[in-house]
């Protein structure tokens, strides 16, 4: 896994959560309906990071295989 991504990621999820709190936001929030939210975005983050760890779990056990 790229350490690189992975605090990309983080970034992007302290960037969502302070979008939340922000009061511009929470005023918006009120009446602002888009088909995308911040929640789907949320996820989408969160599937992302599951993928890059069930990714270097396959390429470990790949790895032992050999070593055994």
């Amino acid at each position: 896994m790229s350490m690189e991504l992975q605090q990309l990621i983080n970034k992007a999820q302290e960037t969502i959560a302070a979008i939340c709190k922000h009061p511009d936001y929470q005023k918006i929030a009120l009446y602002y309906s888009p088909d995308l939210t911040i929640s789907d975005a949320q996820a989408a983050l969160t599937f992302l990071e599951l993928e890059i760890h069930a990714e270097a779990e396959i390429n470990l056990s790949q790895l032992e295989e050999f070593s055994a």
